[in-house]
């Protein structure tokens, strides 16, 4: 019974080994006469029974089902092309190599294809500003990133270009697998100025360039190392996430990117400009005023805090923070326009007294000098702004209304005229 078992399953092993051949024979026949559907569905049945096959034969395998798909470069599903080019490379690797030579050369063809289509793609968008092209450029060099994923520098290029294209779950999915892969960007160029030409050189290596240098076809050698791409990706990811009214996913990717990257400033800014979209003004002041730690000299960071404050009704700290901003901007016209509104805010429970003081005439008349003491110490402030940016309407229309309560009326008429002719 023993003996007879073994006979049957080298009968089995027999006829699979058989089974192998006749399907790998009709595929390379139908390949070489273009039958390119027959060929894959000859390929499709050996490959339930290549997991037995000697190296030389599960090799033919994968180079049969690789000319399969590739189609004599009219497959357009360059994904799976790319998939079957990288495990014949793969599985050759280690063992006898034969055809990897070969199919180099198509996945290197097959790349210069892909990357001329993808590069007039993104001229296009760059022209037309339309999503299709950035969407078609991305999947160019997305396909480029398939054939050779060493490339990761083309898998980043898709997630921004899917960006542009407002695809951003694919995008995020780019951007998230250049993560897990430790991706970081840094590259170093090697670069020379051609002296007959006086185009700028790129090459692979120091040695190549000196070598050009040396021979005097070169001249100003340089070597510059990029910086890192990864606090960039989390920036965009969190960008896809806001733009896809996704807050909640924008704040979690700048909170993975700031505990990678704790003292990003850019990462700060965005994380603030989120809360701000989020409607949060107090996260949005208190990360504002973080980055004032960081950046105490940029004016816009204490503009933003004061309009923050005055939103908050904290009129003493918002005018203190647009006097900074001055301090680091001396033309920093919304600044001085800003201060004003903050002065002229102080009248308002003036104002709500007097119309309760309408019969009390002492009464009224000392508390509208109240509001024109204060009209008078932010009328300076307005016209600053005006002579910053004299075509602000509402800061003119502002002046109007000081010059009339004031009773400056050689000032109101000549503002006027200007007035008149802005609308």
């Amino acid at each position: 019974m023993k003996n007879q078992l073994l006979l049957l399953s080298a009968l089995f092993l027999s006829l699979t080994v058989f089974a192998q051949k006749d399907q790998i024979k009709t595929a390379e026949k139908a390949i070489k006469s273009g039958d390119f559907a027959t060929a894959m569905a000859a390929v499709n049945e050996a490959e339930g029974l290549i997991s037995g096959a000697d190296q030389k034969t599960t090799a033919k395998y994968y180079y049969l089902r690789a000319m399969a798909l590739y189609q004599n470069g009219t497959n357009s599903d360059n994904t799976a092309v790319g998939k079957a080019f990288n495990d014949l490379l793969e599985y050759e690797r280690g063992t006898k190599v034969k055809y990897s030579k070969e199919i180099q050369e198509l996945s290197n063809a097959l790349i210069q294809k892909i990357s001329a289509e993808a590069g007039n793609a993104y001229a296009a968008a760059q022209a037309s500003n339309d999503p299709a092209d950035y969407k078609k450029s991305a999947r160019g060099f997305h396909d480029i990133y398939l054939l050779s994923p060493a490339d990761t520098t083309y898998l980043d290029n898709a997630a921004l270009l899917y960006r542009l294209a407002n695809e951003f779950e694919i995008s995020n999915e780019c951007y998230n697998q250049l993560l897990d892969l430790g991706y970081t960007g840094i590259t170093t160029l090697y670069t020379a100025t051609n002296k007959e030409t006086g185009e700028e050189m790129y090459f692979n290596d120091a040695k190549s360039r000196d070598v050009q240098v040396k021979l005097g076809i070169a001249e100003n050698p340089k070597t510059e190392v990029k910086e890192s791409r990864r606090e960039m990706i989390y920036k965009n990811l969190a960008k896809n996430y806001s733009d896809a009214e996704n807050i909640d996913g924008a704040l979690e990717m700048i909170a993975k990117g700031r505990a990678e990257f704790p003292e990003s400033y850019s990462l700060l800014i965005d994380e603030a400009n989120i809360y701000f979209k989020k409607g949060d003004n107090e996260m949005f002041k208190q990360k504002l005023e973080e980055a004032i730690q960081i950046n105490p000299t940029e004016p816009t960071l204490h503009y933003n805090v004061g309009v923050m404050n005055m939103e908050q009704g904290n009129v003493d700290e918002a005018i203190k923070s647009f006097e900074k901003a001055i301090e680091l901007n001396p033309d920093y016209a919304d600044a001085y326009n800003n201060i004003g509104a903050a002065m002229i805010e102080k009248t308002i429970p003036i104002i709500e007294e007097m119309n309760n003081s309408l019969s009390d005439f002492d009464k009224y008349d000392k508390l509208q000098a109240k509001q024109l003491e204060i009209y008078k110490k932010a009328l300076p402030y307005y016209e600053k702004a005006y002579e910053l940016d004299p075509n602000n309407v509402g800061t003119v229309q502002t002046l109007l209304g000081l010059y009339t309560n004031l009773e400056m009326n050689e000032k109101h008429k000549a503002l006027k005229e200007v007035y008149d002719g802005m609308r």
